[in-house]
């Protein structure tokens, strides 16, 4: 069997979004990427058990004002979304409610629900030009009904597979619930987590969350 998801990547220009999507699908990362123009495509398949491959389409939306206008079309039969902001710019955090509030009127899951959203704060490996605090990611994610929020760094490769692990997680349950299906959709030996930062060890991990 084999399970097609679209997921979308949004956010402001240079905040990582396609350093993003080579990272998870070539483990590649270069810093002079070309700004996207409209929208990039890439596709990842993954063996997700002995029965079920699921395959990625992953959308690399551009952040340009001009192009939002595109955006109805770009996110139609979207399963699953990031909304990505840079830790450095506050406003690219600030602007990721604008995000979220523009996907969520114009689009939907077929049952009428929320598109699963989560927010990924990059550069965290710029710990010295950080403008963001956790708890301002906290309580975004809370006030705006994302799915959960964690840390990256598409620089050096840090929370980008866990990331995508926690939303293909997310879109394999809706995706049991909308079909009817049975918990055996899930990952042998995986169960739900939500990511954050985990206050305690001082490292990024699954505590927390919204």
């Amino acid at each position: 069997m084999e399970v097609l998801f679209k997921v979308i990547i949004i956010g402001d220009p240079t905040v990582g979004k396609t350093s993003f999507v080579q990272r998870y699908v070539n483990d590649s990362y270069r810093r002079d990427y070309k700004m996207t123009i409209g929208v990039d495509f890439a596709l990842k398949v993954i063996k997700w058990s002995d029965k079920c491959n699921i395959k990625l389409q992953l959308w690399d939306i551009a952040g340009q004002e001009r192009f939002t206008s595109m955006t109805r079309v770009y996110y139609k039969d979207a399963h699953a979304c990031l909304v990505m902001f840079d830790l450095t710019q506050k406003n690219t955090f600030q602007n990721s409610i604008k995000w979220k509030k523009d996907l969520d009127q114009k689009c939907n899951l077929t049952d009428g629900s929320p598109v699963p959203c989560l927010l990924l704060a990059n550069k965290c490996d710029e710990v010295d030009q950080r403008e963001v605090t956790q708890g301002e990611i906290e309580d975004m994610c809370k006030e705006h009904d994302f799915i959960g929020w964690s840390e990256t760094s598409v620089k050096e490769g840090v929370m980008i597979e866990e990331s995508m692990g926690f939303l293909i997680e997310e879109m394999m349950a809706k995706h049991a619930e909308l079909e009817g299906f049975s918990d055996s959709f899930h990952s042998p030996g995986s169960g739900p987590i939500k990511l954050g930062k985990d206050e305690d060890s001082g490292g990024t991990g699954s505590k927390c969350s919204c």
